[in-house]
């Protein structure tokens, strides 16, 4: 089997120009999850694969990683053969902020009668999740408040930061191998982000090689990360993986 991430956009949340920020775990081809769904990202994944995902993982409720969803749900509620059926993941911890980010507005829609998760399958975690019979990792990462924002690893196979702070313990954890590592980072840090400087400080060399750095403010940024020797995610790339490993034993 072929694996691959599909960028479909890099941007940090002002960076309009290169999609908010989120990809697509694909298989020979296929999409298999979608990761984090912004104001564009629907769009961008209709445009590549003619379809609506039938499984999406949210890493945290910022409006640029989420806003899609609203559309998602116009889109799936109008399709009885799609209706109820795309797997919503996210960590427990952020059913309550999503419900009031996405699904709490009075009327999913303006004849009433609908729910707003009765468009979607939810399907809360903590530890991880279960899907094609791969098990993924889930962590908390460091964004923002503590326990609002959740990384995604698949072990052997890649690791996701979503936006955060450098976490070299949990690389250290869920990229000790030869995974890729998509990692945030903007030129300049901030008490959410990485910067560069954070990147250079807090992760040797050797696993520096194997980050990929999305989540940048401009393309002009994204040619100084180049220029400081990293390796950027562009939006629209597709990016080959390791293949992963077997689930542990006793995962889930």
């Amino acid at each position: 089997m072929n694996w691959h991430l599909h960028f479909l956009g890099v941007g940090a949340a002002h960076a309009a120009a290169l999609g908010s920020s989120a990809v697509v775990l694909e298989r020979d081809g296929e999409p298999r999850l979608l990761v984090d769904c912004g104001p564009d990202t629907l769009d961008r994944y209709r445009a590549a694969y003619d379809g609506l995902p039938q499984a999406v993982y949210i890493t945290h409720t910022h409006m640029d990683h989420v806003a899609g969803l609203e559309q998602l749900f116009f889109k799936l509620w109008f399709d009885p053969a799609r209706r109820g059926r795309t797997r919503l993941f996210l960590h427990a911890a952020l059913v309550p902020w999503l419900q009031a980010r996405v699904a709490d507005y009075p009327g999913a829609l303006a004849e009433g009668g609908v729910n707003f998760w009765e468009a979607f399958r939810l399907v809360p975690c903590t530890r991880g999740f279960w899907l094609d019979g791969l098990w993924l990792d889930v962590f908390a990462t460091r964004h923002h408040v503590p326990g609002t924002s959740y990384g995604l690893a698949l072990d052997g196979s890649f690791v996701y930061t979503g936006d955060t702070r450098p976490i070299p313990e949990l690389l250290a954890r869920y990229a000790a191998g030869h995974e890729l590592i998509a990692h945030d980072c903007s030129l300049v840090g901030n008490p959410s982000h990485s910067g560069i400087d954070d990147i250079e400080r807090e992760y040797d060399a050797v696993l520096r090689q194997r980050m990929l750095l999305y989540h940048y403010g401009s393309a002009a940024d994204g040619a100084a990360l180049l220029a400081r020797g990293c390796r950027i995610a562009v939006a629209g790339e597709r990016v080959a993986l390791p293949t992963p490993s077997p689930p542990r034993p006793g995962a889930g």
